[in-house]
Parts: structure tokens; C-alpha cells; sequence
């Protein structure tokens, strides 16, 4: 008798998991859904609308005036400099700091003021970047520069690169380090030959993701080196990129406008799902 209820206990348990289980499953299902949903719709009005508007005019007229014929040259020229620049300033500091957190100082003082102030500045809205960025050189120079919108990309890039250099390196295992120390290499060779090639496609993962962040920022830009209708190279003036472009011609009530902004819209989709993608394929490989 005691065995028999026992059993029917048991039963009545797994019946209740069962049930938790499913309405689990289920909820899990259905934010999936919700979520795909949604990505769906985005991805197909981006293409639907921005095909429409890619021609060769695209590539290599600036941006138009109201309801007249052009392209978003300046804009893709700029972005392109900007984000090259700001990668190019952001990633080695990043990496170098990411290093130092995970190599030399990991309980310090310092390396907990640094990992505190890293997690502020990943969460922190890029607007309050951009605002802190025209306080301390827009504002000062009293000039919009593409000096000030790198240095305000840079900002963004430098979190994201080393929290991701950190990470990694911490995975890597100590016996590499102490079977390189055991045979006399230095700290410094152990760390640039050892443990940051076992790392290195998760920092350049994290790299990649911080080069796709920073590709459709639109406020600290705006704040930053402003918007340039007509082709500049001098980074000591304001000039054009994507996103501000694209925020601006998409307010306007111009057809033409409106069709160059789906078109600039789509073009950074692209770019951001091709990073998204490749830094995928280096983690696979990892």
C-alpha cells in the first residue's frame, strides 16, 4: 500500500514537471516567434524599399538637393573614414587595456576602477558620448570636425574591445603560460605569442561587433562631425556619414530623399549582417 501511493506520488510530480515543462517550452516558443517576427518585417520593408533605390548614382554622386537626382557618395566615404579611423584608434587601446585586466593586475585597485568605468561606458546611451565628446573638442575648437565624430566612435569601441580581450584571454588555460614559463620565455613574449594567437578570433570577434555597433550610430555623430552635404577629406571640418544622412533625408517630405535614405538604410543592414556573419564564422572556426 505504501508503495502504491509512493508510486502515485511520484507520478503526480512528474505530471506537475511535465506540465511546468510545456508551458515553458511553450512561452520560450512564442518569444521566438515574437522576436522573428519582427526581424522579419525589418528585413523585408529594408529590402523591399532600399533595392529601389541602389544604382550606380549611388556610388558616385554626392548627396541631391530637394527632388533632384543624386547619390550618397559623400556619405559612404565618410562613414567609411570615420569608422576605419575610430576602429583603427579604438581597437588598440582596447586590446592593450583587455591585456593588462587579464595578464598583469587582476584584483587591484586600479583594475577595478578600470573594469567599473569599462562597464559604465558599455552601457552608457552613445548620445551621452556624443554630448561629453562636443563639451570637451567641439565645443573648444569651436568647430564640427570628423576629428571629434572618430574620437567619438573611438569611445564606443574601446569597451566593447576590451571586455571581449579580457574574456577571451581569461579562457585561455594557465598551463600554456606556465609550461612557456617553465621554459624561460618572458611574460611579454608569452602573452603576444601564446595567449593572444589562442585568443585571437574571439578579439577579433569583438572587434567585429564593435565596428557593427558603431556603423549605424547616428547621435554622438550628429553632436560630433555634423553632416556635410558635398565631398570633404579634411578631417578638421564637418562632414557627411550614413546614419546622419539617413536620419536626416528620412524626416524630410522629399520622394527623392526619402528613396536615398531606404537605399543608405539597406547598405548598412548589409554591412552589419556581413560583420555579424563573419564574426560567426571565426568563432565556428574557434
Amino acid at each position: 500500500m505504501a508503495a502504491e501511493q509512493k508510486t502515485a506520488e511520484r507520478q503526480a510530480r512528474y505530471a506537475v514537471r511535465k506540465r511546468v515543462n510545456q508551458i515553458a517550452l511553450g512561452l520560450s516558443l512564442g518569444a521566438m516567434a515574437f522576436g522573428v517576427f519582427w526581424l522579419i518585417w525589418i528585413l523585408w520593408e529594408t529590402i523591399r524599399l532600399g533595392l529601389g533605390g541602389l544604382s550606380l548614382t549611388l556610388f558616385s554622386e554626392m548627396t541631391p538637393p530637394p527632388n533632384e537626382a543624386g547619390g550618397l557618395a559623400n556619405a559612404i566615404f565618410g562613414s567609411f573614414v570615420m569608422v576605419a579611423l575610430a576602429t583603427g584608434v579604438g581597437t588598440p587601446i582596447g586590446v592593450m587595456a583587455g591585456v593588462y585586466l587579464a595578464e598583469y593586475d587582476k584584483r587591484s585597485w586600479l583594475a577595478s576602477t578600470t573594469r567599473f568605468v569599462n562597464d559604465i561606458l558599455l552601457s552608457a546611451p552613445s548620445i551621452v558620448i556624443g554630448l561629453f565628446v562636443y563639451a570637451v573638442v567641439v565645443a573648444k575648437f569651436r568647430s564640427f570636425s570628423a576629428y571629434a565624430g572618430i574620437v567619438a566612435l573611438a569611445l564606443i569601441v574601446i569597451p566593447v574591445v576590451i571586455r571581449t580581450t579580457e574574456n577571451m584571454l581569461t579562457l585561455v588555460p594557465s598551463a600554456l603560460r606556465e609550461a612557456a614559463y617553465a621554459l624561460g620565455t618572458p611574460k611579454w613574449k608569452v602573452i603576444s605569442a601564446i595567449t593572444l594567437r589562442a585568443a585571437r578570433a574571439g578579439v577579433i570577434t569583438g572587434v567585429l561587433l564593435a565596428v557593427a555597433r558603431i556603423a549605424g550610430e547616428t547621435a554622438p555623430l550628429l553632436f560630433t562631425a555634423l553632416n556635410n552635404q558635398f565631398w570633404n577629406g579634411d578631417l578638421s571640418k564637418p562632414m557627411a556619414s550614413l546614419p546622419v544622412t539617413i536620419f536626416k533625408f528620412a524626416m524630410s517630405p522629399y520622394e527623392n530623399w526619402q528613396q536615398l535614405a531606404w537605399a543608405g538604410v539597406f547598405l548598412i543592414t548589409l554591412a552589419v549582417l556581413g560583420l555579424n556573419i563573419l564574426a560567426r564564422v571565426l568563432t565556428r572556426q574557434k
